[in-house]
């Protein structure tokens, strides 16, 4: 269900296009990596995914389960929570890696956080924390980068900029471009495999944005 009402709410906020790297189906058991920029880029993402065949579990901030309605709908398909900050916080990792070994994809995002900016423009995305190196020690665990840029056109700023955005979003059609980067290979050690998976998923972002900026070109 949260896949499907992600392709909805895309559908009526903005215009998206979306590309990959490598052809055919994600396998079942991958870790997508994506990188966060506005409250918009979760359902930017999802149905972009499902767009591609997939619809992830994703592990997201534990407040959003408390919101009614949504609250509900996360637990019943299996999203994971992320108590960031408290003794809890591993448990995310260790549900994750079970939502893997049963052929789940898994949605994470690398840097844990959205930027504080009160801007609507792209930016690269912000270094990671080792959540996600750790998580790609899953045995069988390949991982693809996703980059993602126009969500910051639908939500972004203050609080009040957010509202405005998401409720005149429908009226403006901002154009979003969501890539898929092809399978990574990450060393060992957790430092590294960060700055390896950070680095594909800036490279992925950077094609999103390039995307972005044709799509508008070609519309024009």
């Amino acid at each position: 269900m949260i896949s499907r009402i992600a392709t909805t709410l895309a559908q009526v906020f903005g215009r998206m296009t979306v590309t990959a790297d490598a052809a055919g189906p994600i396998a079942g058991g991958t870790v997508l990596v994506a990188n966060h920029t506005s409250l918009a880029d979760p359902v930017v993402v999802v149905a972009a995914l499902r767009r591609l065949g997939v619809e992830p579990v994703v592990m997201a901030a534990a407040g959003l389960w408390r919101v009614p309605v949504l609250g509900g709908a996360l637990a019943r398909e299996g999203h994971i929570p992320v108590r960031r900050g408290t003794s809890r916080a591993a448990e995310a990792l260790d549900a994750a890696a079970g939502a893997l070994a049963a052929g789940r994809c898994v949605l994470i995002y690398g840097e844990g956080a959205i930027p504080v900016r009160r801007d609507s423009g792209e930016a690269a995305p912000l270094p990671f924390r080792s959540g996600l190196a750790r998580l790609a020690r899953t045995p069988g665990a390949p991982v693809r980068p996703v980059g993602q840029a126009g969500a910051r056109r639908i939500s972004s700023g203050t609080t009040a900029k957010q509202i405005a955005g998401v409720l005149t979003a429908p009226a403006r059609r901002p154009r979003v471009h969501v890539h898929v980067g092809a399978p990574l290979i990450l060393p060992e050690h957790l430092a590294e495999a960060t700055a390896v998976a950070h680095g594909a998923v800036t490279a992925a972002w950077w094609t999103a944005v390039t995307g972005l900026r044709g799509s508008r070109t070609d519309r024009a």
